[in-house]
């Protein structure tokens, strides 16, 4: 089969233009990669003229940002050190010294002072930035419940701000105590509710115990019972649990 000269003529055209053809797409394909690279260089180059400008233009209020920061913090670093500390300390001690009549039952004293000891009540107002201060919230509270003075009472049991989980959960419940006391019942289970929210295996069952009996007082057996009944599955081994059933078969005579 022979093969004509026009045939052969147009293949060497083709074998010669091909090459040529890949070479200038991959001439045409660089030069738009550098020409993007050259336009992103020139938008970097643009923004930082323009931070730059702003810099310039704004250069004294931001030199005054920065040192108000700067003020800021030292004045913070020196509150702490030369204020906070030296108070912290000497509330500590204070408090201490007012725990010890505390734990003599001397409530009188404790939450008003003498001559040797600041009570608890000056103790909170005079250091009430302090860690003593707030937990003399908490004490002037106790001492006004154990003196009867049962609204006082709530009054500073509710300016306690407490960290501590045993203590916060023994002021909530003690806040229902002094509801209870001065016969406002539903506030009353609103906190040994609150008091009992707070799992303990110690704790949860007491409060929720006060509850069912604050709800007995209004004639709410059905909820007494159904709380009774909890204290029974889940605390059995508790003070409360040992005898819940004596309550429990009261509510379902």
């Amino acid at each position: 089969m022979s093969v004509s000269i026009q045939n052969i003529f147009f293949f060497g055209i083709k074998r010669v233009l091909l090459p040529l053809k890949f070479s200038t797409f991959i001439y045409q394909d660089m030069s738009k990669k550098k020409q993007n690279k050259q336009d992103n260089l020139q938008k970097v180059e643009t923004k930082l003229s323009s931070a730059e400008i702003f810099v310039e233009n704004n250069k004294n209020k931001i030199l005054y940002v920065v040192a108000g920061i700067i003020l800021v913090v030292l004045l913070i670093l020196a509150f702490r050190n030369f204020y906070l500390k030296p108070r912290e300390t000497t509330a500590a001690n204070e408090i201490f010294k007012t725990q010890q009549v505390f734990a003599r039952d001397s409530f009188r004293i404790a939450l008003e002072g003498n001559a040797q000891i600041i009570g608890f009540k000056d103790i909170a107002a005079d250091y009430s930035i302090t860690k003593s201060g707030n937990l003399a919230n908490a004490y002037a509270g106790i001492c006004y419940y154990k003196l009867g003075d049962y609204n006082n009472a709530i009054k500073y049991l509710n300016q306690f701000d407490g960290k501590d989980n045993t203590l916060s959960i023994t002021v909530l419940g003690l806040i229902g105590d002094c509801y209870a006391n001065t016969g406002e019942i539903d506030k009353a289970i609103s906190y040994f509710e609150k008091a009992a929210s707070e799992t303990d295996d110690v704790t949860t069952p007491l409060f929720l115990k006060k509850a069912a009996v604050a709800y007995e007082s209004l004639q709410n057996n059905d909820k007494a019972l159904a709380i009774y009944k909890q204290i029974k599955e889940d605390y059995p081994n508790s003070i409360e649990g040992q005898d819940i059933d004596k309550f429990i078969a009261r509510l379902q005579q």
